[in-house]
């Protein structure tokens, strides 16, 4: 039986599940408030992934000036190698595009090299790197950017 996947703009309801997911993923975690204030921003773009009901992965950007910042991205680790980031990114991007974002960009852990590979086979470009941005452990970010039109 294969899974059913919606996705969907983030709601305050599922910010619970969210942070459930970042807890388990990331070092220093958002809180469920910091994700209730973020998908309650108009200039934001917030969305989840359900598999079947339960939420599975979730992403987000901030827009500004036809800009726009990748703020989170992750699969529960019981749902990943499904395909869900991709979905998440294409789906933020077509939500961007109707806010007329033309200027992606984000951070990743230089480490998470299956991350990076996905971004690259999405047309995001390398561009540089932050020293340090990561804590817990510290570790350096690659700054990824891609350009529509």
């Amino acid at each position: 039986m294969s899974l059913k996947y919606v996705i969907r703009p983030m709601t305050e309801d599922d910010t619970f599940a969210v942070e459930l997911i970042e807890q388990v993923i990331f070092s220093l975690p958002w809180s469920q408030k910091s994700f209730a204030d973020a998908c309650r921003n108009q200039d934001n773009v917030y969305l989840v992934c359900e598999a079947d009901g339960v939420i599975a992965g979730y992403c987000g950007m901030w827009t500004v000036l036809g800009e726009g910042n990748i703020t989170n991205m992750a699969v529960s680790p019981d749902y990943r190698r499904c395909g869900i980031a991709q979905m998440l990114m294409q789906s933020m991007e077509k939500y961007g595009n109707d806010k007329n974002v033309t200027s992606y960009f984000l951070e990743v852990r230089q480490s998470n090299l299956p991350a990076i590979a996905l971004y690259e086979k999405m047309g995001y470009k390398n561009i540089g790197i932050r020293k340090r941005f990561y804590e817990k452990p510290v570790e350096d970010a690659v700054i990824m950017s891609k350009n529509i039109g």
